[in-house]
């Protein structure tokens, strides 16, 4: 979650991109298809793949599910902060998190008000970045990153008995967590695994055989790339059962990248999804702003590298969920489409298709 300076298209006015919805309040919101060919949104004749699901807040890093048959998606809430902009992040400063859901891709939207404040989470103290959820047993988890007191990134837990919350955190982040971005997949033997981790602002790189050291800094060019974490859940879905590793992503010929393949190397932002038997690991580039993916046979790694999910978007970041929902597989994603600045971000949905080979073809979020 780097910062990027980035500069600007003119944008028009959210009201005259998207008409009356975009001004309708906090708690409902109605988008069209999202998947379809967006109008002209600013002076250059500049066309976008989808639309924002909404636009009366500003939202990212959509963790998307299916409960109930209904389409959930846990976002960041992004606010115009007034910290400056550096490389660590600081300017995301975000205070709760909101859910979003839809019956469909395309359908109603509905925003459920804040499910969790930074100011009910006992240990937290500033920075609550990207959320993921998970559901069990009749409770679901609310997953999420948060400096604690020390400025220490962990990842905490919350739950609720629904799945729009709101949501009740525990009084102490996971043990043995660190880092950003936790994703939890089930995998069909119902056994849950975490995977985590984030360079730069995520503090990832102060982490070596999960151990801090706060003066660690960013690997050198010719150093092999850092790697994402994982562990699997106890039953009790709040702590680690066993030790946490490392995810390992090889490029076709079985080697690890170095940090100067920063075109195809862990930034931040990881996604776990199965299809055809196949173990899908996605993740951001971070500073190159593509999203990739490899593939593997175990939910452990490997992974082999294999392509680009989607090419860059406008604005720095770039972070992602991918579900399937009535025989069609959706890719989540996030630009800067309705502001132009890179801590006010907005969601989005497109279709993703695979090929017969079980590989992703690419999409390019603008036209």
């Amino acid at each position: 979650m780097r910062a990027f300076r980035f500069s600007p298209v003119f944008i028009l006015p959210a009201a005259l991109v998207f008409g009356c919805y975009s001004c309708q309040p906090a708690g409902s919101s109605k988008s069209g298809d999202s998947t379809r060919t967006a109008i002209s949104a600013d002076s250059t004749g500049k066309k976008y793949l989808s639309q924002p699901l909404v636009s009366h807040i500003y939202t990212a890093d959509p963790s998307a599910h299916v409960f109930n048959g209904r389409i959930y998606i846990y976002p960041s809430h992004d606010t115009a902060t007034g910290i400056p902009e550096d490389d660590l992040g600081s300017h995301f400063d975000m205070k709760d998190f909101h859910v979003l859901s839809m019956d469909a891709v395309g359908g109603h939207v509905t925003d459920h008000g804040v499910a969790l404040d930074i100011k009910d989470i006992p240990w937290a103290g500033r920075q609550l970045w990207a959320p993921d959820a998970a559901y069990i047993n009749g409770t679901y988890y609310l997953y999420f990153p948060v400096k604690d007191k020390k400025d220490v990134f962990h990842i905490g837990v919350a739950t609720s008995p629904k799945p729009e919350g709101p949501f009740t955190a525990e009084k102490e982040p996971i043990p043995r967590s660190y880092s950003i971005d936790p994703c939890v997949f089930r995998d069909d033997d119902g056994k849950f695994y975490m995977y985590f981790g984030g360079i730069w602002g995520g503090q990832l790189q102060r982490w070596n055989r999960n151990q801090y050291d706060s003066a660690k800094g960013n690997r050198k060019p010719e150093e092999l790339a850092i790697l994402p974490r994982m562990a699997m859940l106890d039953k009790d879905m709040k702590h680690f059962d066993g030790p946490v590793d490392e995810v390992k992503i090889l490029d076709e010929k079985g080697q690890p990248f170095h940090e100067k393949d920063n075109d195809k190397r862990f930034f931040e932002a990881s996604w776990m999804h199965k299809y055809k038997g196949k173990y899908y690991f996605s993740y951001s580039t971070g500073d190159t702003h593509n999203l990739c993916y490899a593939i593997g046979d175990s939910p452990w790694g490997p992974f082999t590298y294999k392509g680009v999910i989607l090419k860059p978007v406008e604005g720095w970041t770039s972070h992602h969920s991918i579900i399937e929902k009535d025989g069609k597989w959706y890719l989540f994603y996030h630009d800067v489409q309705l502001s132009g600045k890179t801590y006010l971000r907005n969601v989005k949905v497109t279709e993703l298709h695979y090929n017969e080979d079980g590989s992703i073809q690419t999409i390019n979020p603008s036209l």
